[in-house]
């Protein structure tokens, strides 16, 4: 076993040992509604494990607000990457994701950090 799967295995461990339930909502946009002017989307639930932090006040910055929240999860358990146009619901609250950062060795992505917004 190389480093990556190590590593994907150790952060899948203590994400789930540390971690509670969210639910990532991916989000695919789809036909425009032209008598409304709004564009109709779909949405796909995967409830999975993450660590959820706080922003500390050295990361705020144009993007970053001081009330938004990190949210750790571990790469392996998602099929694809999220992205900014997903959302997670945490608690029954849905929040926007502002930022993703992820974490890779040697290629292999280990974890995904998010900045979500309420």
């Amino acid at each position: 076993m190389g480093l990556a799967q190590s590593l994907e295995k150790v952060a899948s461990n203590v994400i789930d040992a540390l971690g509670a339930d969210v639910t990532i909502r991916y989000v695919t946009a789809g036909a425009y509604d032209t008598s409304d002017g709004t564009i109709s989307e779909t949405t796909s639930d995967t409830d999975i494990k993450g660590v959820v932090e706080a922003i500390s006040q050295r990361e705020v910055n144009d993007l970053v607000q001081a009330s938004d929240k990190r949210l750790i999860v571990a790469a392996k358990e998602l099929a694809t990457a999220p992205e900014t146009k997903d959302r997670v619901v945490i608690s029954s609250v849905v929040h926007q994701i502002i930022q993703v950062q992820t974490i890779d060795q040697d290629n292999t992505a280990i974890t995904y950090e998010l900045v979500l917004r309420a």
